[in-house]
């Protein structure tokens, strides 16, 4: 009997409960965002990839005395970056791209990077009240509870070491913690996804650079790089691999983007995918639109030669024709769903691509948009810790799963010497038939 009044005791609690739960309302868009705000007091949120130093290079040729970059609103057009949006945004920490063309030859890469790493230097040293180099996870932890933003150097694009791990070497002493293996062509050990491959994914000569960047403690980062060169850099890395600034192939098929199998595989190997913000990344026919935009130029340059303000008017009457599509910020999220949903929560992350590219969803134009879309996922189910890792806590793990693989590299012997013209090399892809 006391065990039957017991149980019907309990059925009356849980039915009383589940009437209350169904009658409280959700989370209002203001309690939502405060949710957001304390998360990202607590937690650094990590952008992986900005591409403001390029920015700066082309509007003031990296003359810092000519920008204010605590409000670069006033430019013409604006950037998506300064201090004053990021502190909106609330952004902890940030990956500054330091990428430079793929049509400059393997020496003039090396002193542009240089050049752009010189740059990040200098915006930190100007704005110190709001900026400090960070080095390690730790770093990150620390410049965040200053109320500092963390800054990261990230190099993308493996053109830029001139096939030369001492290059290599010399860009992370400089601060560079990440390096994406190519940008849009290949380089001369590795495929890009953008261009027909050369080396059937990696080189034996990538192998090394892969092994050296474990041993550095500089992460592997797979954006730009073809499915065969991420897959055979998951079979070889020790350290886990980021993806600074990708989204998911299966929403949108584009070949910059991650494939489910490769999905499946960070989540196995420890790494986190940082999800890109550009329309055309995320939106199949935002992609399509570009593409059709890229071939019309070139009719257009067939029918003006010589007459580059024809081919402008032209150009701008298709667009009034056939505007973009906009892309709403719901989709974004998609992307975000998706990686969660096949790699799993401990392996997304954010990489904005903030002033290297050009549409972006509604209400994420600028560094200001990232509790937005926060809040945006939390209404749809993310609970503050899932927040949390997506801001940085994944980043952070990674940076850590790392830095501890490159003490025991580094404990275990020496840097290695090899170079891409070893004869050793050239012997081994010809009987290896890459």
């Amino acid at each position: 009997m006391k065990h039957a009044l017991g149980w019907c005791l309990a059925a009356l609690a849980f039915g009383f409960v589940g009437v209350s739960a169904a009658a409280d309302p959700p989370p209002s868009e203001a309690e939502l965002s405060s949710t957001v705000r304390e998360v990202l007091r607590e937690v650094p949120l990590i952008d992986g990839h900005n591409d403001a130093p390029w920015a700066i290079r082309s509007r003031v040729s990296n003359h810092l005395a000519d920008l204010d970059f605590r409000d670069t609103t006033t430019l013409d057009p604006p950037m998506h970056t300064d201090l004053r949006r990021l502190r909106a945004g609330g952004v902890g920490g940030q990956f500054w791209s330091v990428w430079v063309p793929v049509e400059l030859s393997e020496p003039e890469a090396v002193v542009a990077v240089l050049e752009q790493i010189d740059l990040v230097h200098r915006l930190i040293a100007r704005y110190p009240n709001d900026l400090e180099l960070a080095l390690t996870a730790d770093d990150i932890v620390r410049i965040h509870a200053a109320g500092r933003i963390a800054s990261l150097i990230g190099v993308e694009g493996g053109h830029s070491i001139a096939s030369s791990l001492a290059v290599l070497r010399q860009l992370h002493a400089l601060g560079a913690r990440y390096m994406t293996l190519t940008h849009w062509n290949n380089t001369g050990w590795v495929d890009a996804a953008t261009e027909a491959p050369e080396h059937g994914g990696l080189s034996p000569f990538g192998e090394v650079v892969v092994r050296e960047m474990n041993r550095l403690g500089m992460l592997v980062d797979l954006s730009h790089v073809s499915a065969e060169t991420m897959n055979d850099v998951l079979d070889l890395s020790r350290a886990p691999v980021i993806f600074s600034h990708s989204s998911a192939f299966a929403l949108n098929p584009h070949p910059r983007n991650v494939p489910d199998e490769v999905l499946e595989r960070i989540a196995a190997t420890g790494g986190v995918v940082m999800v890109n913000f550009g329309a055309y990344f995320l939106d199949p026919r935002v992609t399509e639109r570009y593409a059709a935009h890229e071939a019309e130029e070139k009719r257009l340059e067939v029918l003006h030669p010589g007459d580059p303000q024809a081919v402008k008017e032209g150009l701008q009457a298709w667009l009034d024709a056939n505007p973009l599509w906009t892309v709403p910020l719901s989709l974004l999220a998609d992307h975000i769903d998706h990686i969660r949903e096949v790699a799993g929560v401990d392996h997304v992350g954010l990489g904005s691509d903030y002033d290297g590219i050009g549409a972006l969803p509604e209400g994420m134009g600028d560094v200001a948009g990232y509790p937005a879309l926060l809040v945006e996922l939390m209404r749809r189910g993310w609970s503050r810790e899932d927040i949390a890792k997506l801001a940085g806590r994944n980043l952070l793990r990674v940076m850590r799963a790392a830095e501890a693989v490159a003490a025991e590299l580094q404990a275990a012997g020496p840097p290695s010497e090899a170079r891409i013209d070893d004869e050793a090399y050239r012997a081994h892809e010809e009987t290896s038939g890459r």
